[in-house]
């Protein structure tokens, strides 16, 4: 039996996120369980890996499925513009590519959010479903 490592699925998202964001201009990242204090003025992304569901393909074969969630935050008070270019990034990253078996979707939004926590940043939420196959 070949399931497959959640921690494999999860490092391929990760390293693709933090690899474009190290790139210039670097923005800061955040996974899931990481401590992390924001600096005032300074943009930063949250990158949340979930696994959804495990849909029955055939005798050998299960599709299991996840989403991964973007929270992105930049200084407020200046406009959406520079969040947007933000998840522009995020959205190339992912739309239709596979990588290591794993297939993204089409990404969802961003949307954009008024009330942020934490204060003084601007926020938008962008979505990726994903999809990899296991052998059984």
């Amino acid at each position: 039996m070949a399931t497959i490592n959640l921690n494999t699925v999860r490092e391929v998202i990760e390293s693709r996120v933090a690899t474009e964001l190290a790139s210039s201009p670097a923005i800061s990242v955040v996974f899931a369980n990481m401590p992390f204090e924001p600096t005032i003025g300074s943009s930063f992304v949250q990158c949340l890996v979930n696994f959804t569901g495990t849909n029955f393909i055939n005798v050998n074969t299960n599709a299991v499925t996840g989403l991964i969630t973007f929270n992105t935050f930049t200084k407020a008070g200046v406009g959406a513009g520079a969040n947007l270019v933000i998840a522009k990034r995020l959205r190339d990253l992912f739309t239709r590519q596979i990588v290591s078996d794993v297939f993204f979707d089409n990404p969802t939004g961003p949307t954009l959010l008024q009330s942020t926590e934490p204060e003084g940043y601007f926020q938008s939420v962008l979505t990726v479903e994903f999809e990899i196959f296991e052998n059984i």
